[in-house]
């Protein structure tokens, strides 16, 4: 099981580096950004864009994993997004993990003035997405036409440094999304959370690791070398309250099969917020104790 940790977009850079050069000091597995031009939560609040946050963080490290929790298509086309991919991963010299959901509502899904999409069509134009940027980080040229995303002789050179392109990871809730996890995907992401309040996060994560264990194994897919990544901090599960906390939390989420555990770096005045000292302790010390 690996730990890693979300650094959300908030400062200005100078205010910045430091969080991400101490995330690599504490010995995170990697450290992520959501991929918004605002946060309904967080909408009154600053907010930078997530290319070129990653294409500064990896200027200022040089062993930590970086990536993006998640990208999607509310506002991203797979072709640009593809080629800016390609640069932090070339910049980071092949530390990108690319993360991809269908896209939350609210502000990013209607701010380039369009009308919000059915579920329907967000499943859609998901499905189209992430099959379109698998062939872009795969191929060195790619022309595609579908309903939704197109590409005509679009050129990816040189290449990922990763090859055959950088890890993938799907965020998927329902069936239809974890076989398109399956079948592009090297991971899948959770946040452990469905329509039903009265589920537990941790239920909904030990239904949805079946079930997915059921897509991979259908699809022919080795279930043990399938990513499976748990995304607190949404949930009212509280693992960073204390060492002992974490510990338990961590456990249990191992025992139903989770790969890697993402938590968020405190942030006051949030609902992120949380005991930077204990939060330190929990980094070097919280996986050693399982």
């Amino acid at each position: 099981m690996r730990l890693s940790t979300v650094i959300l977009p908030l400062e200005r850079w100078p205010a910045s580096i430091d969080k991400w050069r101490r995330a690599e000091e504490l010995g995170f597995h990697a450290a992520y950004t959501y991929d918004h031009l605002s946060w309904f939560r967080l909408k009154d609040r600053p907010w930078f864009g997530a290319v070129p946050t990653l294409t500064a963080a990896a200027m200022v490290t040089s062993r930590i994993r970086l990536g993006t929790m998640v990208t999607s298509p509310n506002f991203r086309h797979p072709v640009p997004l593809a080629k800016d991919l390609l640069s932090i991963d070339d910049i980071s010299i092949g530390r990108l993990i690319v993360g991809v959901g269908s896209g939350g509502l609210g502000a990013d899904a209607t701010v380039l003035g369009e009308s919000e999409w059915s579920p329907r069509e967000r499943t859609d134009r998901f499905v189209e997405f992430v099959g379109l940027l698998d062939q872009l980080l795969r191929n060195t040229e790619t022309s595609s036409k579908g309903s939704f995303y197109s590409a005509l002789e679009a050129r990816m050179l040189p290449g990922t440094v990763q090859q055959p392109r950088p890890s993938l990871l799907v965020a998927a809730n329902g069936e239809r999304g974890m076989r398109l996890a399956a079948k592009f995907g090297d991971g899948w992401i959770t946040l452990g959370r469905t329509e039903d309040e009265s589920e537990s996060c941790y239920d909904v994560v030990a239904t949805q690791k079946d079930k997915l264990d059921e897509v991979l194994m259908g699809m022919g897919r080795d279930t043990k070398q399938f990513e499976k990544v748990l995304l607190n901090g949404l949930s009212d599960e509280r693992p960073l309250d204390s060492l002992n906390a974490f510990v338990d939390w961590a456990g249990r989420y191992r025992d139903v099969g989770i790969t890697e555990l993402v938590v968020h770096w405190p942030e006051p005045h949030s609902l992120f917020e949380a005991d930077m000292n204990v939060f330190e302790v929990i980094a070097t010390q919280g996986l050693t104790q399982l």
